[in-house]
């Protein structure tokens, strides 16, 4: 009797499908932070988490149906969603360790779209199985809510409602709340403990499941204890400093010469500060170039500006070789900004907007003498920030004898490549277009600008500091003029996240081969003893 009494309560059976909608939607997004630290969070990697999260939804839904069919008892229903908060419990706790591990049987076993599939048997492996659980819900509240025939359409209705105003919150919540609040790991435990409440309270009313109830509860203490805490990059002594944002996940390292901010465990600095003051080593130092060419020694008022500020590594380095540069950044997520002045000691005179960069360049009229793009998300640069139609506005943003620089990462030969469609790009824009390649990095630099005599500035560049000097020099006997082809970017058309994924897999390949060759001479423990 007390199970049909469960029937009866049909504001019980409406939660669930609120409460189940808002689970599924955390879940997923709470899958793409999980993953973006590896993998990215790109257009592609949310393909894969969208489909394979509508693969167990669509599953899910066909047996669930046919279990409500079979007996009009929401036991199993209430079981099933008390696994699925178990298992979403033990995402914090286990994921990290899955996907590293995945990784690196991939290692032997593929030679192509290594972050694809990779990204996709993460998802299969985490994530299948509890949203299979949660997406057989519906039908089964469909089956259990449904009084009579004539009312089926208002039952359905009223569920597909709950459903729908539940996912709302559990897209909103998790991306403006809980996860830059507390973490992808307690936005997990958050919404798990949630949908083990729902079945406690289920199990509780019917008296029935006392043993599962105190097993459940105990699982969900213990992910909660152990699954809160640790880093994504776990195997790491060096952080000062992890965490996320609406946009990225932050990491900040530091050693006894410089600060550092990495948005991916695996790949890349995005930021660094150097506690000696000077040169970086990196892409940034190529970059000074820029002002020389944009005539910084000639006038008196020099105005500078980077979209894509980062934590300010360009604006530091240009305050100490160029002080008498106005400079000011755009970064679109506050929190790097935040690091800039908490970590990287950016100037208290630069000024930072957060703010898209395009959007920026819309909503101003101001002219500067040097532009500097260095967007990226995750691996590639934003698709808005990489057609001819941004291009023009640089341009129209730039004094008579500016210029523009570009940071271009994943430098690739291969014919069709991302690189050659933005350069073909800017050249359709820019008269003058010159590259340089950065030693030891994928980095590319690329200045662009009007007048083809401000090339000659370098030759006659003169400077107190010598490092600047020979960097500027360096620069100059490095540089390749560019002349435009047919690949172009367009607002309407920029596959910019496929083209940046191949050059990716093709340099994972071949990082790939120097792993695949010690296991071959030494096998699993030469594997290992090599990262030791």
């Amino acid at each position: 009797m007390e199970k049909r009494k469960m029937l009866q309560k049909k504001w019980f059976l409406y939660m669930t499908e609120f409460f189940s909608g808002m689970g599924v939607m955390a879940v997923e997004l709470g899958a793409s932070r999980l993953l973006a630290p590896y993998f990215s969070s790109s257009q592609i990697v949310w393909t894969i988490i969208i489909g394979t999260i509508m693969i167990a939804m669509a599953i899910g839904n066909m047996w669930g149906g046919k279990q409500a069919d079979k007996s009009v008892n929401p036991d199993g229903l209430y079981k099933r969603i008390l696994i699925a908060s178990l298992w979403i419990a033990a995402i914090p706790l286990l994921g990290k360790y899955i996907i590293l591990g995945i990784t690196a049987l991939l290692i032997v076993a593929v030679n192509e779209n290594f972050l694809i599939i990779a990204a996709f048997l993460a998802c299969m492996i985490i994530f299948v199985f509890p949203l299979f659980l949660l997406g057989t819900v519906t039908p089964s509240l469909a089956r259990y809510a449904m009084d009579n025939v004539e009312e089926s359409g208002k039952t359905v209705g009223v569920l597909g409602a709950c459903n729908t105003v539940g996912s709302i919150i559990g897209t909103f919540m998790p991306t403006f709340m809980t996860i830059p609040a507390v973490g992808t790991a307690a936005t997990f435990l958050i919404f798990s403990g949630v949908l083990l409440a729902l079945s406690l309270i289920y199990f509780a009313v019917s008296g029935k499941k006392k043993t599962l109830c105190i097993i459940a509860v105990v699982v969900f203490i213990f992910c909660s204890v152990f699954g809160n805490s640790g880093s994504f990059a776990f195997w790491r002594d060096d952080i000062i400093y992890e965490g996320e944002s609406i946009y990225n996940y932050l990491q900040v390292t530091e050693n006894e010469y410089s600060v550092s901010l990495s948005t991916n465990v695996l790949v890349g600095v995005q930021s660094v500060y150097m506690k000696e003051p000077g040169l970086t080593g990196m892409y940034y130092d190529y970059a000074l170039a820029a002002p020389i060419i944009a005539g910084y020694n000639e006038k008196e008022h020099f105005d500078i500006l980077i979209l894509g500020m980062g934590c300010g590594t360009y604006a530091t380095q240009c305050k100490y070789f160029y002080p008498v540069a106005e400079t000011e950044g755009v970064e679109i997520d506050q929190k790097i900004a935040d690091l800039s002045r908490n970590y990287f000691s950016l100037p208290d005179d630069v000024r930072v907007t957060t703010y898209d960069g395009r959007a920026f360049l819309q909503a101003t009229d101001k002219k500067y003498d040097l532009i500097m793009v260095d967007a990226y998300q995750d691996i590639t640069i934003p698709f808005q920030m990489s057609s001819v139609e941004f291009f023009r506005q640089v341009s129209e943003h730039l004094t008579d004898d500016g210029a523009m620089v570009v940071n271009l990462n994943m430098r690739s030969d291969e014919p069709g490549n991302i690189n050659e469609y933005l350069c073909d790009t800017i050249a359709s824009v820019f008269p003058n277009v010159y590259t340089v390649d950065v030693p030891r990095s994928e980095n590319r630099e690329l200045f662009a600008f009007s007048d083809d005599t401000q090339i000659d500035r370098l030759n006659g560049f003169i400077a107190d500091d010598i490092s600047l000097r020979y960097q500027v020099f360096t620069v100059r006997d490095s540089m390749k003029r560019y002349e435009g082809g047919s690949l172009i970017f367009t607002d309407d058309k920029a596959p910019v996240e496929l083209l940046g994924m191949n050059v990716m897999d093709s340099m994972i390949g071949s990082e790939l081969e120097y792993f695949k060759q010690i296991i071959k001479e030494d096998g699993i423990m030469g594997l290992i003893r090599s990262f030791v």
